[in-house]
């Protein structure tokens, strides 16, 4: 501040002294010029009336200091001179000065010259005789006189710089003092300026929020420590560093940790490299959840990245212990083995089948074509359900044989079993797409593909159609199902996927649904590495599309 004002004064002083220069230097000037016009007014004038009085023969016997007299005739032609041969001088009749004076009987006229740098100051009189007597003298112009006062000019210009050089600093100490020795704790008892008084005010405002708003922060965080003090679940947070900040009871109970666990990095309190490769795949994605089994209990962990800024500044840890939401799964699971046989769908094909039969009406050269469905569907319904069997059992990892399946040929062959189904329903089948192979489970593909159209055929309209599309997008096979039914509400489209759940539970029982359909299609796509997408609109029908890695380099 102190330079900035010392800045201020110095470059004002200055600017006041050359301003002041050249008001001077122009006020001379001015004085001077008019000074020396008077000057040759009266000496012209004088010239004239000895003109007059005494004829052209006073020109010659007169003596000028400075000053030049021509006389010049009415057609311009130089009579006398007072300093050059008039042989040698050019008409003057069209000097501006000349022709005012023929013209109103006054003339006068300034001419500048450039390499002398100087001005000539020309006034003519016209004479009884119509002749016209100039008289001329040099003057110097403001540059000219501004180079002769250079030398007193910059010992002045010297002396007021230093003078106000030292005036300047002086000022500065002096304004700047006063704000050093602010008490700015508190604003209000200093006794200064009365011009910074309402800054000083609004500090001492602003102080004084600051300290309130420093207590409120204190008793938020008192209450915030209280909160996850008494919490169920787990709570741990970390800086960017990994060191722990703040962890609550429940959690130190989890890691077996105690209040040390303060300010110590997490690695101290979590050994397991797994963990720590959890809170690593957090920093990048921005969160990560997984399970943790300890001392007999589950416990499900969620790693979420702090964002401050540009760039992470730390994780929260969430532990929930989920042991009985676990073991309600898992009893679900061993639910769903214990009735997967009574999955009803291959019976259709095979009661009817026999019942033809059984009747008589089915011809005699008819009855092994319809032995063989029964077989065929016997056959699929033991495959159907070691099927379910083997899903309920894959969240325990079980291993799934991959090959290779061309996929428009597999849902050929599923369109083919479901087009009774689809006639019953007056349903269309379409297939459309182009041949793509995938490295798949056979077994599951089937599953997926049959349980999706089947879905389309039991939930479409009469008269409706189910559309089934192959293809290829990228390193991904892509089946798409798209039926005109009735739709999935918003409400419902997140569960639809979840075993047992029914939209329209007494829809699903007139159609015979279990509610594991979509179900056993979001784990086989879970295991096949690929990834489901549904579009429905209540009403409008619905649409899945399924996307299959086409290389897959491990078995499931």
């Amino acid at each position: 501040m102190r330079k900035k004002i010392f800045k201020s004064n110095f470059l004002t002083s200055l600017f006041v002294l050359l301003a002041s220069s050249a008001l001077i230097m122009g006020v001379l000037f001015n004085c001077f010029e008019k000074n020396q016009e008077s000057q040759l007014r009266s000496q012209l004038s004088l010239a004239v009336a000895a003109v007059e009085s005494e004829g052209e023969s006073y020109l010659k016997k007169t003596t000028l200091n400075n000053e030049r007299l021509t006389l010049i005739d009415t057609d311009g032609k130089v009579l006398f001179d007072s300093e050059n041969d008039v042989s040698k001088m050019e008409n003057h009749g069209s000097r501006e000065e000349v022709r005012q004076a023929m013209a109103v009987g006054y003339g006068e006229s300034v001419r500048y010259s450039s390499t002398m740098m100087k001005e000539t100051c020309y006034i003519a009189q016209r004479l009884d005789n119509n002749k016209v007597l100039r008289i001329s003298a040099d003057r110097l112009t403001i540059w000219s006189l501004a180079l002769s006062m250079i030398q007193p000019f910059l010992i002045v210009f010297i002396i007021s710089a230093a003078f106000s050089l030292l005036l300047s600093d002086f000022a500065a100490r002096q304004i700047s003092e006063p704000l050093n020795k602010l008490d700015l704790e508190h604003p209000i008892e200093n006794d200064t300026y009365d011009e910074i008084a309402p800054l000083l005010r609004k500090l001492d405002h602003e102080i004084k929020e600051v300290r309130t708003q420093k207590e409120q922060l204190e008793t938020n965080k008192d209450e915030f420590n209280t909160v996850i003090t008494n919490m169920n679940e787990g709570l741990v947070m970390l800086n960017e560093e990994h060191t722990v900040i703040s962890i609550n009871h429940a959690a130190m109970n989890f890691y077996g940790a105690d209040e040390h666990a303060f300010n110590h990095n997490f690695l101290l309190i979590e050994r397991d490299i797994d963990v720590n490769a959890f809170l690593s795949k957090a920093e990048k994605e921005g969160s990560v959840e997984w399970t943790q089994e300890k001392n007999g209990r589950m416990y499900q962990l969620y790693a979420n990245a702090v964002n401050a800024g540009s760039g992470r500044r730390g994780l929260i840890i969430l532990i929930f212990d989920i042991t009985e939401k676990a073991f309600a799964e898992r009893n679900r699971r061993e639910f769903t083995a214990n009735v997967s046989h009574e999955l009803k769908t291959p019976l259709h094909s095979i009661k009817a089948s026999a019942e033809l039969i059984e009747s008589g009406l089915a011809k005699p050269e008819d009855v092994p074509r319809f032995a063989h469905v029964i077989s065929k569907e016997t056959e699929r319904l033991v495959t159907l359900v070691e099927d379910i069997i083997r899903l309920s059992k894959l969240d325990e990892k079980t291993d799934i044989p991959l090959e290779q399946i061309e996929l428009k040929s597999m849902v050929s062959e599923e369109i083919s079993r479901l087009i009774p189904t689809a006639e019953e329903k007056e349903v269309t089948l379409i297939q459309k797409g182009v041949s793509v192979s995938c490295t798949a489970s056979r077994q599951l593909m089937q599953e997926i593909i049959y349980n999706l159209i089947e879905n389309a055929i039991k939930y479409n309209k009469q008269g409706g159609s189910v559309t089934v599309t192959t293809g290829q997008d990228q390193d991904c096979a892509i089946l798409r199902v798209k039926d005109t039914g009735i739709g999935i509400a918003k409400e419902d489209q997140p569960r639809v996927f979840e075993r047992f759940y029914r939209v329209d539970k007494s829809r699903s029982r007139e159609s015979g649904g279990t509610g594991l359909g979509l179900s056993i299609v979001k784990h086989a796509v879970q295991y096949l590495n690929g990834r489901i997408e549904m579009n429905s609109e209540q009403g409008k029908g619905t649409e899945i599309t399924i996307r299959i890695p086409i290389n897959q380099n491990k078995s499931i």
